[in-house]
């Protein structure tokens, strides 16, 4: 009987029942054992340094994040171990709706409206359509690909810029980073769905900001490391951009005192733009295993070389 080791810090006894629900003919463990036996898969979210080292036996370590950065870094996971990252329909479906919210509000100005309530002040503001609307995605991945696609169908012109260019139904693509500047030209809205590697930490400065349209709405639910936060403070300070929504920071939690919190023009949320649902989660995961288990490629492995 195989055994799998559930290390998720929120709530972990959950997501132990429904791997038992799903996989009976497995072992599914809430703790470490210290009986030397081979553990073969481990799920985990951020573990604590020298866990997936201490585990015997270990075939596959599947993260409950869709970023697998914080795993590379710590250089724990042995080369030959796939590490497969997290890509569920709950965290996909979650994403789309939290980027479709932050670009409707801007659009439709429901940002501004809610500071003119605050005020008091009755002031019907110039309206755009979608399709008058260049909005740009970074990332045509497992995330950027579906919100790039929706934007789409709702009227938007949308532009999407990744490494490969990889075509998306009624987008415009960009590949390569001598593309990036052409992409981001003139972009109404900017949304960040990057994987965070080393080519893509800090890519989001004043040259980004540079050529976005004059008062362009940022949208970030990717990692903090993409943007380079002084860049963002003085395009927000100096009207290049009129407003940002932000899910993800280079520091989690948002340290007290951090003048994101308190910015007018920023909108703070705690990582919460798409959260992994168990159900959804598990469910992804335990087709995964029973690849694996019948010699068939698992789907999603970390390509170590790419980053992601």
């Amino acid at each position: 009987m195989r055994r799998l080791f559930v290390t998720a810090r929120a709530n972990p006894k959950l997501w132990a029942e429904l791997f038992r629900e799903q996989l009976p003919g497995h072992e599914i463990l809430e703790e470490m054992p210290a009986d030397g036996r081979s553990v073969a898969y481990v799920v985990v979210g951020r573990p604590r340094p020298g866990l997936i080292g201490s585990i015997p036996g270990l075939e596959v370590v599947l993260s409950l994040n869709a970023g697998v950065e914080h795993l590379l870094a710590s250089g724990e996971v042995p080369a030959g171990i796939p590490i497969v990252r997290m890509v569920d329909d709950g965290l996909t479906e979650g994403m789309v709706d939290w980027v479709l919210a932050q670009t409707l509000a801007w659009h439709r100005n429901l940002f501004r409206y809610r500071d003119q309530q605050a005020e008091g002040r009755w002031a019907p503001l110039p309206e755009k359509l979608a399709r008058e609307r260049v909005v740009t995605v970074l990332g045509a991945g497992a995330l950027g690909a579906p919100v790039a696609s929706l934007l789409a169908r709702f009227g938007f012109a949308v532009r999407v810029w990744s490494r490969s260019g990889s075509p998306i139904d009624g987008t415009t693509g960009y590949a390569g980073r001598d593309r990036l500047a052409d992409a981001v030209a003139g972009a109404d809205i900017l949304v960040n769905l990057l994987p965070l590697t080393g080519d893509t930490a800090d890519l989001i400065g004043q040259a980004v900001f540079d050529r976005l349209a004059s008062g362009a709405f940022f949208i970030n639910a990717a990692r903090g490391g993409h943007v380079v936060d002084a860049d963002l403070l003085a395009a927000l300070d100096d009207g290049r951009l009129s407003g940002a929504a932000l899910d993800v920071f280079r520091e989690e939690p948002l340290p007290d005192g951090h003048a994101f919190w308190r910015h007018p023009k920023i909108l703070v949320s705690p990582h919460v733009a798409a959260p992994t649902h168990p159900q959804t989660a598990v469910a992804a995961m335990v087709d995964n295993i029973r690849r694996h288990e019948a010699g068939q490629p698992m789907q999603h492995v970390v390509d170590r070389r790419r980053g992601y």
